[in-house]
């Protein structure tokens, strides 16, 4: 069977290690909290299975496009956020075509440049793990398509500055898409963010990502939208997989929007219990990068694997990434004990010399 060798060499995407009875699941980035009233009904009114769903999600971009103020065609649904940058990259880069983005960053955009058939030009991040803007400006060149920035950045937590990226915007040619991952936006309380949905009509080149698999707690049924330029979004639309987004998960975003309040009142809570999580964390002596999604960072390095092991006998699954680092979501209230505990262990592990580690610790 002939088949793509550089497909044949990607990895396929990892999802985060689920979690046995006895252990929390702070693998994937995932809102703890059960839907509000209101939602599970919504899910169980869309029961005409049998019937295609509205292919364009038109009642759904309806009520997006009244919120952030633009036009209906100024919007896009798709099955999550990570179906959208596949029609977005596939819509305009191809063979001979380069994309750039930091790295490490979502473990996705490698699998998506390379199905597309373009180049992947990953640009490292800063030594405090952000994005280092700059030098992805300079990575563009004649080939470049599309530039990809992620804020806050998955996994590490951290956030792109709005004048940062307002001078990154200025620095990229209008006929490079620039596709500003937001997927953690809702959990942004650092009033210097970018905040991307400010920014729309100000570019032809810039298309916002959101979803309501993290802050909406809609994950299981696949929902996320785009909102930018229409004939940018057009082409996303002809590079989509018909009918993917569901019915189901149509009617819930919608009445997940109508409860806003309440929900962000539970994302409020999950930055507060990420910020004092990381505040234990750095008092016990690692060096975790300030953290704005839900979720915090252990730049382990080499030691990521054995980090992973010691949060698991803790009663905590963790995202691995081997070589790098392990990513921790903020879950459970009850979970946060486990994190600690083994956060005194991780020290232990690690050299006083690790990057890992905090050279000044509390006491």
């Amino acid at each position: 069977m002939k088949l793509r060798p550089e497909i044949l060499a990607t990895p396929p995407y990892r999802q985060g290690r689920p979690a046995g009875p006895d252990a929390f699941k702070l693998s994937s980035n995932e809102n703890p909290f059960p839907p509000l009233p209101g939602v599970i009904e919504a899910i169980a009114a869309a029961v005409a299975v049998n019937r295609y769903p509205d292919a364009s999600a038109l009642g759904l971009r309806e009520v997006l496009a009244e919120r952030v103020g633009v036009s209906v065609d100024e919007v896009h649904v798709g099955a999550g956020s990570v179906a959208l940058l596949s029609q977005l990259i596939t819509a305009a880069a191809g063979p001979g075509d380069e994309v750039v983005y930091a790295w490490r960053s979502f473990e996705a955009y490698p699998g998506l440049v390379t199905v597309a058939g373009a180049t992947s030009v990953q640009i490292p991040n800063r030594a405090d793990h952000s994005h280092d803007l700059e030098a992805m400006a300079a990575a563009v060149t004649d080939r470049t398509r599309v530039v990809i920035v992620c804020s806050p950045n998955n996994p590490t937590g951290t956030v792109v500055s709005a004048d940062a990226f307002a001078a990154f915007l200025d620095a990229i040619p209008s006929d490079v898409l620039v596709i500003l991952d937001e997927a953690y936006a809702e959990f942004v309380t650092d009033e210097s963010a970018v905040d991307g949905l400010a920014l729309l009509g100000t570019r032809p080149n810039l298309v916002v990502l959101r979803t309501f698999s993290k802050a909406y707690g809609l994950a299981g049924l696949r929902i996320g939208w785009a909102a930018g330029p229409a004939p940018v979004l057009d082409a996303a639309r002809a590079a989509a997989i018909p009918l993917s987004v569901t019915d189901p998960a149509q009617r819930a975003a919608i009445v997940s929007l109508g409860l806003e309040a309440e929900l962000l009142e539970r994302v409020g809570s999950l930055a507060a219990r990420r910020d004092d999580l990381a505040g234990r964390l750095r008092g016990l002596g690692l060096a975790v990068p300030t953290a704005q999604g839900n979720f915090l960072w252990i730049a382990a390095g080499d030691e990521a694997t054995a980090v992973g092991e010691i949060l698991l006998d803790e009663g905590v699954v963790a995202r691995v990434f081997p070589g790098d680092g392990v990513r921790v979501s903020i879950g459970e209230e009850a979970a946060v004990d486990g994190v600690v505990a083994a956060g005194r262990r991780i020290v232990e592990l690690l050299p006083a010399d690790h990057p890992a580690r905090r050279m000044e610790v509390s006491a």
